[in-house]
C-alpha cells in the first residue's frame, strides 16, 4: 500500500484482544481490494496496514493469509504479498463454474424466497436503473455487497454451503476480475434486462426457468467478454503499426 487513505481504527469498535477484530480487518481489506481502493499489484505492507487500521501485525499477517487462500492476494518471493491481478482466462474459468452454481441457486431461490424477499429482490432490481443511467460505459458494477442482485438470490436459496461458497469465496475474487476485465460498452444495459426476466421466474416461483436463464445470463457475459477481449487483441497490432509510422 502506497498511502494510508482513510484512516479507519477498528480498535474502536473492537477491543483489542476480542475475537471479532481479525475477520473485522479481513472484511475491511476485502472491501478495499475488490472495490479497487487498493489496487490490482500493489503491495500490501503490515506495518502500514497495522498503523492504518490500529492493529496489532498478528491479524493483519492472518488477514493476508486468509486472503491469498481466497485468490485475492498473491505472493511473490522476495517482494512479499501484492494484490492479485487475475487474468482474463481466470475470469473465463470462474465464469464457467458461476454458470453452473448460479444457475442452481436461482432455481433454489425460485422455491426457497419468501414472498418479502422476492419483493425486496424485485424493488432492488428496479432500482438498478438509476445506475445503469448513470454509468457511460454500462459496466454495471454493483459496487455495494449487500445491493448485488446475485448475492441476494444466493442467500435466497436456502442452501447455507452453497450461499457461503458464493458470498465469501466466490463474489470477492470474481469483483476483482470484473474490475478488471468486464468493462464491455452497453453489457450493463443487457445484463440489467436480463435480472429482470431472472426475478420474474423467481417471483412465479419457476424454479426451472429460473435455473435457464441464469445460466443463459452468465453465459451471455462469457461471450461478450471473449468478444471485447478478441476485439482488444486485434486492435493491438493495428496500433504497432500506427506507432512505427509515426516513430519513422
Amino acid at each position: 500500500m502506497t498511502g494510508e487513505p482513510g484512516t479507519a481504527e477498528l480498535s474502536d469498535a473492537v477491543p483489542a484482544g476480542r475475537p471479532g477484530i481479525g475477520d473485522k480487518l479481513y472484511d475491511a481489506l476485502t472491501s478495499a481490494i475488490v472495490t479497487g481502493e487498493i489496487a490490482p499489484g500493489e503491495k500490501l505492507s503490515e506495518p502500514v496496514i497495522a498503523r492504518r487500521y490500529g492493529v496489532s501485525r498478528a491479524p493483519v499477517r492472518e488477514a493476508i493469509r486468509r486472503l491469498q487462500e481466497r485468490g485475492l492476494v498473491s505472493y511473490v518471493t522476495n517482494q512479499g504479498a501484492r494484490v492479485a491481478q487475475p487474468s482474463a482466462d481466470e475470469f473465463l474459468a470462474l465464469l464457467d463454474v458461476r454458470e453452473a452454481t448460479e444457475g442452481m441457486a436461482a432455481r433454489l431461490a425460485a422455491e426457497s424466497m419468501s414472498d418479502a424477499e422476492i419483493a425486496a429482490l424485485e424493488a432492488l432490481v428496479q432500482g438498478h436503473r438509476g445506475e445503469i443511467e448513470r454509468n457511460p460505459t454500462g459496466a454495471y458494477l454493483q459496487d455495494e455487497p449487500e445491493a448485488d442482485f446475485h448475492r441476494r438470490i444466493a442467500k435466497g436459496s436456502g442452501n447455507p454451503i452453497l450461499a457461503e461458497l458464493l458470498c465469501e469465496q466466490f463474489y470477492p475474487r470474481l469483483r476483482l476480475c470484473r474490475r478488471l476485465h468486464s468493462t464491455v460498452p452497453g453489457r450493463g444495459r443487457e445484463a440489467w434486462h436480463e435480472h429482470i426476466r431472472i426475478t420474474e421466474a423467481i417471483s412465479h416461483r419457476d424454479g426451472e426457468l429460473a435455473e435457464i436463464l441464469m445460466r443463459r445470463h452468465i453465459r451471455a457475459a462469457r461471450t461478450a467478454l471473449q468478444a471485447a477481449l478478441a476485439s482488444a487483441e486485434s486492435a493491438r497490432p493495428m496500433a504497432r503499426r500506427r506507432g512505427g509510422r509515426s516513430a519513422g
